[in-house]
């Protein structure tokens, strides 16, 4: 079957015209709006000259328009690419000429950005501003005015091997276009979301929609809010799956992320799921929880079923507070933009799990450095590796896509780099990314293992740990943390809190900073960290 997420797309608005599709405020999308508008902009796209394989890129703070123009891409068999909103000059000019762009939709508020870039962009033919009230770029069409010179472009057919592409900062380097086939895509987000809802994934594409339709007519109204950036994959996949499923999809106004307004619209839209990633999110939302309760005006989470989260650590305990105060469900799942379902954890009121213990999944091992699976209970450390659908590498990238993507025993595997030891249970524990692991003293510490004990004292908000260059022993470990508002607590007194940890593991030194910088995914700045590290001992 050519699994292709805009037939998919199509067979839900088919079977649910006049649901609601898009929600962002008090603009609402049916999904036979959805449809054509999708339709207007695939054709706007071909009469500009984009041809079958063209990339279009995405400079877009989440809004229905960015779903539109990644379904209308979809239609044209374009391929959509994702751009970090935060990029400036030099990074938005990479990523266009990296990933062969020849179309961008920006926000207003970014146009003095991609005016500045516009001679460095030779291949962009067409430029498409969303309208937020910012000024109009001379250069640029509007999006609204570009749909409504253009007529919807015919459904055509399609083919599994178009392609999807998520470009990812990682850790370290420039940015990376990971490759996605659309059936791959389809097979992998498809076996997560049915089953959570009974299913199992459909047989054919028209099945998709029979399958949407007969959800609604059994009462469910699923509304979906992907609370992280829809240029990130989190938001992305989640959002598809949910899609999938003739999910409505809800988008927060606000540019920044704003835990009070998230509970305002989960109880004014009645969000039934949420995606979000890890305690980046997490804990500003379980603080807005306990400030409407202390001020007497609680939230109404009564409609949450679902809390699912990726990409950054996610705590015990501030799952545990979360659902304290709702009968819902957590699901943590262990994924990267370079691979699906590496491995899950489900925690529900009364039976909550671990902070990074995992259950592995279906298609998922751990391999040493030689290639050889980890004995469960051994004690050794091995690298994540998941097979089965994965995507075919990083666009232009054959030295790190060889890096990445191992054949291993005759079987092709995705393996971005995650460390893990295998329990004997057969559980998994997740160490971290071993391009930021720490080698101090002889001793391997994985960061992230660190930053949640730090993170156990009740006076730090936020924490990065990294290695600095140290004369005995290579690298001294060092944690950057933010605290609080109104709260104190010294170097000496962070330390004495962390007696679980091994001391070698501990940090040496501790940096006091105002507020932890991370990106708009909530993933760490490894980078920012070490330079704020490098400015303390600059005093």
């Amino acid at each position: 079957m050519d699994w292709n997420l805009a037939t998919a797309f199509e067979s839900v608005c088919d079977a649910l015209p006049d649901r609601v599709a898009l929600i962002q405020g008090d603009r609402r999308v049916s999904w036979r709006s959805f449809d054509e508008r999708a339709a207007r902009a695939a054709g706007a796209f071909s009469a500009a000259g984009l041809k079958p394989g063209a990339k279009v890129a995405s400079y877009l703070y989440n809004c229905n328009e960015y779903t539109e123009a990644l379904y209308g891409t979809f239609k044209m068999r374009g391929v959509p690419v994702n751009v970090n909103y935060r990029y400036l000059e030099d990074e938005l000019v990479y990523l266009l000429d990296n990933s062969d762009a020849e179309a961008l939709l920006f926000h207003g508020s970014l146009g003095d950005q991609v005016a500045k870039i516009r001679d460095r962009a030779p291949l962009v033919k067409l430029w498409i501003q969303v309208d937020d009230g910012s000024p109009r770029q001379e250069f640029a069409v509007e999006y609204e005015d570009l749909l409504a010179r253009h007529e919807p472009m015919d459904r055509v057919e399609r083919s599994g091997d178009d392609l999807y592409f998520l470009y990812t900062g990682g850790t370290t380097g420039m940015p990376k276009g990971v490759m996605w086939r659309n059936a791959d895509l389809f097979g992998v987000l498809g076996d997560g979301a049915y089953p959570l809802v009974g299913l199992t994934r459909p047989d054919t594409m028209a099945e998709v929609g029979t399958l949407a339709r007969s959800l609604v007519d059994a009462g469910a109204n699923r509304v979906h809010l992907p609370a992280s950036p829809l240029m990130h994959g989190t938001g992305a996949f989640t959002s598809f799956q949910a899609l999938f499923l003739g999910a409505g999809l809800v988008t927060l106004v606000g540019r920044h992320f704003d835990a009070h307004e998230l509970w305002e619209t989960v109880q004014r839209e009645r969000v039934t799921q949420m995606a979000i990633v890890g305690d980046a999110f997490a804990k500003p939302m379980l603080r807005a929880l306990e400030e409407a309760e202390a001020k007497g005006t609680p939230y109404d989470v009564s409609s949450v079923e679902l809390i699912i989260s990726s990409g950054v650590m996610w705590s015990a305990e501030v799952k545990h507070g979360l659902m304290q105060r709702g009968a819902f469900v957590c699901y943590d799942s262990l994924g990267s933009s370079e691979g699906v379902g590496f491995a899950g954890s489900i925690s529900v009121p009364g039976s909550e799990q671990q902070t990074a213990r995992f259950t592995i999944g279906t298609h998922t091992k751990v391999f040493t450095d030689n290639g050889v699976e980890v004995v469960p209970g051994s004690g050794e450390v091995g690298r994540l590796a998941v097979g089965g659908n994965i995507p075919l590498g990083y666009y232009k990238d054959e030295e790190k896509s060889d890096a990445t993507f191992l054949v291993i025993d005759g079987s092709r595997w995705s393996v971005p780099g995650d460390f893990a030891g295998v329990e004997a249970d057969g559980t998994i524990t997740l160490l971290g990314r071993g391009s930021v692991v720490i080698n101090s003293g002889g001793e391997k510490i994985y960061p992230e293992e660190v930053e949640e004990s730090v993170k156990m004292h009740p006076a730090v908000a936020d924490c990065l740990v990294v290695g600095v260059p140290d004369e005995r022993f290579g690298e001294a470990v060092t944690a950057v943390v933010s605290l609080r508002p109104g709260e104190h607590a010294t170097p000496e007194e962070l330390g004495a809190a962390m007696e679980s940890l091994a001391r070698f593991k501990r940090p040496r030194r501790f940096v006091i900073v105002d507020e932890v910088v991370r990106g708009p995914n909530g993933k760490a700045d490894y980078k920012w960290a070490k330079a704020a590290a490098a400015a303390q001992d600059s005093r």
